[in-house]
């Protein structure tokens, strides 16, 4: 099980992105578009800056729902493989089964 406060950051994280997502997204789009002028440009990038850092997107850590684990982590089950492997065997996960040979 992962530190509560690392899980607690990550959804913070999670909830500002989602908060600041159309606010990023207006100013990227107006920093990146070259046909405005150099200063309205340099503008959107110093608003965008401004910003909270953990607003952005890119800061959330993938983190298993079960357990919290950040690595072994699989993307279609939103868990990491050590929950996955323990749900499968008890048999809680539809289509998985323990291979063996």
């Amino acid at each position: 099980m992962a530190k509560k406060s690392a899980i607690e950051n990550n959804l913070r994280k999670q909830r500002m992105a989602k908060k600041f997502l159309a606010r990023r997204k207006r100013l990227l789009d107006l920093a990146n578009n070259e046909k405005l002028p150099m200063e309205e440009r340099f503008e959107a990038r110093i608003r965008l800056a401004a910003l909270p850092r953990n607003g952005a997107a890119v800061r959330i850590r993938n983190r298993c729902e079960v357990t919290g684990r950040p690595r072994g982590y699989y993307r279609k089950m939103k868990m990491s493989r050590i929950a996955l492997r323990d749900l499968g065997n008890r048999g809680l996960i539809p289509g998985l089964v323990k291979s063996s040979w």
